[in-house]
């Protein structure tokens, strides 16, 4: 569920219409509700309830402050990538206590960083980062808390690039290497061994790959435990799916999921910390956009829309689905054409929808695309000189913009002519 609905005949976020943003923010825009997020987080922590455990928000998803402040505020942790989402959180009022460092790339100056500002862990991905963590915490007179990411061989049946957790992705250390890493962790000065981390993909829709992730997950805690290590945390990664369509797409539902880690590693004694991104923001967001023109094809019909593949790469890049509506809704049986939906960049890529059934529409007409408050803004860019899209974050009968549209002479102004030219 979420906070989108018609009142009449107009699209809503929240108490507020599309159209009123849309007036005061000029298109295309991103708008997230609050009541959304905060349901969202709600239906994880209930899944878990009884267990100890710890939900940190996937910042890759969506890291905007606002939108990072409304989960911190309910008691999120937070899973940072980079330093710069690190910073993101921090700003965000999140304590470093509540902060997860993963990815497979760290650099030591963002190790380093998050040494000195305060980190709950570290999700450590390779034998040569976990050497230079042990250097830089010893150094620094401190040891850096650790769990060590295991790829267990698991096959998520989700998109090729956002499976995480077989044995070709670059991400994490070889499960049958674990005993071995983790006998070198414990050895060194600058390290503290605390937990096991997994992460096998994003947009799972079935629940037999995470079962069979933490059923390994479970097995190597008795086994690491067995050979002396303290192991208190599970982090079990995230990758919950959303449905993308209203018609029919039925991912697993929270409780469910709950009910794996229960039945997996819920007798364990650890605490569970699990990293959502797209399951609380996804469906929190939609990209509002206007139709410029309708021009007639050989066969086809294009409605030409002002938003982009720059805006908005999922469509382009993974050949993601998004429901596309009206923001004036359709009368009852009004009939509807096929347009392809597409935007203005010079490429063929930038397509949104083939032959999508809408209703007729003209120039100026508001379109909201759905499911789109997770990897939407994050990925934008700038490309055709395009500035990037507002966002607005909406809570009851009150909206506010959260990232202004950049004029062009703020884009212009960050390049620089050299003197010899």
């Amino acid at each position: 569920m979420d906070h989108f609905l018609y009142h009449n005949g107009v699209l809503h976020a929240e108490g507020v219409p599309i159209t009123e943003i849309a007036a005061a923010v000029g298109t295309p825009f991103y708008v997230y509700s609050a009541a959304t997020l905060a349901r969202h987080y709600g239906l994880l922590a209930e899944a878990l309830a009884g267990l100890p455990h710890l939900i940190c928000y996937s910042v890759k998803a969506n890291g905007n402050l606002a939108v990072l402040k409304v989960l911190g505020d309910l008691g999120a942790g937070m899973d940072v990538v980079s330093g710069g989402e690190y910073l993101r959180a921090r700003a965000a009022g999140v304590p470093g206590s509540r902060i997860v460092f993963s990815g497979v790339g760290k650099t030591r100056g963002e190790l380093r960083l998050t040494l000195e500002g305060g980190i709950r862990q570290f999700n450590v991905e390779s034998e040569p980062e976990l050497r230079a963590l042990s250097e830089i915490a010893a150094g620094m007179g401190l040891r850096a808390p650790v769990a060590l990411r295991v790829n267990p061989d698991v096959d998520a049946k989700t998109h090729e690039k956002i499976a995480t957790g077989k044995s070709e992705n670059k991400f994490g250390i070889p499960i049958a290497k674990a005993r071995a890493v983790y006998a070198e962790a414990a050895a060194l000065p600058g390290i503290e061994v605390v937990g096991v981390d997994v992460h096998i993909g994003s947009q799972l829709t079935d629940l037999a790959p995470f079962r069979a992730a933490f059923e390994k997950v479970a097995e190597l805690t008795r086994t690491l435990r067995a050979d002396g290590h303290a192991i208190s945390r599970l982090d079990l990664g995230g990758g919950l799916g959303i449905p993308y369509t209203r018609s029919n797409e039925a991912p697993p539902l929270p409780h469910d999921y709950g009910q794996v880690i229960r039945e997996t590693v819920g007798n364990l004694g650890c605490e569970i910390e699990i990293e959502p991104g797209r399951f609380i923001a996804g469906n929190a967001g939609l990209l509002v956009a206007s139709v410029i023109w309708l021009k007639e094809g050989e066969g086809r019909r294009f409605l030409i829309v002002d938003a982009a593949m720059n805006d908005l790469a999922r469509p382009s890049m993974y050949g993601a689905h998004h429901d596309i509506v009206p923001v004036l809704e359709a009368a009852p049986g009004l009939e509807h054409g096929l347009y392809d939906v597409v935007g203005p960049v010079c490429e063929t890529g930038d397509t949104f929808a083939r032959a999508r059934a809408l209703p007729e529409m003209g120039e100026g007409a508001l379109l909201a695309f759905r499911s789109a408050g997770a990897y939407g803004a994050v990925m934008a860019s700038e490309y055709n000189t395009r500035p990037l899209v507002p966002e607005v974050l909406v809570r009851g009968d009150h909206f506010a913009v959260i990232r202004a549209r950049p004029s062009f002479d703020e884009i212009l102004g960050r390049d620089t002519i050299p003197e010899w030219l």
